[in-house]
């Protein structure tokens, strides 16, 4: 059965003329929905009319399973779906608000070495609709402001949906969050970057790169045996060059991997060119990986290089890393 959630409001519309209804009810049904108001709780529409859509549509929000609260304030959350899949979100707290990291798949299909969110095997897509429930479920606790989609899963492997799912979230009559709030990060399927450029969204584009060439990058992603590295780049320059958007890359630094100070002025040489920002991260370690974070010395000596090489560069702090709530490390899991 289709979720409530996935209507956008001119669907809502649609559904609601070929049941009489006039056309106020779509703009009343889809901002309370927004609001988080689940159908039943809505006071303002018939019952009647409650209980048609509550038996056309699956109209309940995720249910929590349970929640984990870090010493750094991070909230993770273990969600239960219709169909009992899980899946894991996370709510941040910063300087700047309130961040929504969401899960665009149940389980993932790409594999990486560094990421726990493949361990269970890619169960199947999620919903636009039940993409947006896990923000307005977690903007029913805290008012967001920002949005990632760095949750289990790759958002553009799910295409369709997660495009509508930012139309759906960006929607003035919805939760509005600004398309500039919002972060979509991608394992690097150059030729969906392509097809998402196109389209024009302002949303910030994060590539997971993580390596200075193809040797290493598919030594821990099985992606970069399909997408190489400079067909990567070339998608991340179209992307700028269709939405005039920098474009950022996502680097976790990996002991013995991708971190030393060679790959850092060749990791600088690639990246020349356009527009860009490298967001670096030391590793978060994940059950049952033998692979392991740099010394801090080390991190920094990589980013200074970067810098010194011309790119613009940040150290990224890890959040949320005692409950398993920090990047690579979701995965679903009772």
């Amino acid at each position: 059965m289709k979720s409530v959630y996935d209507l956008s409001k001119n669907e809502l519309g649609d559904y609601l003329q070929k049941l009489g209804e006039p056309n106020f009810r779509a703009g009343q049904i889809f901002s309370a929905l927004h609001n988080g108001v689940e159908i039943t709780n809505i006071p303002n529409i018939p019952k009647t009319l409650r209980e048609q859509i509550a038996k056309d549509f699956y109209c309940k929000l995720p249910l929590i399973e349970k929640e984990l609260q870090s010493k750094d304030g991070t909230r993770k959350f273990l969600l239960k779906l219709h169909d009992n899949a899980l899946i894991e979100c996370v709510l941040l707290t910063a300087e700047y608000g309130k961040t929504a990291c969401i899960s665009s798949q149940v389980g993932c299909k790409m594999g990486c070495a560094f990421c726990a969110s493949g361990a269970c095997g890619f169960i199947r897509h999620l919903s636009a609709g039940e993409m947006l429930s896990q923000v307005l479920l977690l903007n029913s606790i805290e008012k967001l402001s920002n949005i990632v989609i760095m949750g289990s899963g790759e958002p553009f492997d799910n295409f369709d949906n997660t495009v509508k799912f930012l139309e759906l979230v960006t929607c003035a009559q919805g939760v509005n969050i600004g398309a500039r709030s919002i972060s979509v990060s991608t394992s690097g399927l150059s030729d969906q970057i392509r097809r998402f450029a196109d389209l024009g969204m302002q949303v910030n584009l994060c590539i997971s790169l993580h390596a200075p060439n193809d040797a290493v990058r598919q030594k821990i992603m099985p992606i970069a045996k399909v997408h190489s590295i400079k067909d990567l780049i070339e998608s991340a320059k179209y992307f700028f060059q269709k939405t005039k958007r920098r474009v950022i890359f996502e680097y976790a630094l990996i002991d013995g991997v991708n971190s030393s100070p060679d790959q850092a002025v060749e990791l600088a040489r690639l990246l020349r060119g356009f527009p860009l920002h490298v967001n670096l991260i030391n590793l978060n370690v994940t059950e049952n990986s033998p692979l392991r974070p740099v010394p801090h010395e080390n991190a920094k000596k990589f980013m200074d290089t970067l810098i010194k090489n011309g790119v613009s560069c940040t150290m990224r702090k890890s959040r949320g890393d005692d409950i398993a709530g920090a990047c690579g490390q979701l995965v679903a899991r009772e």
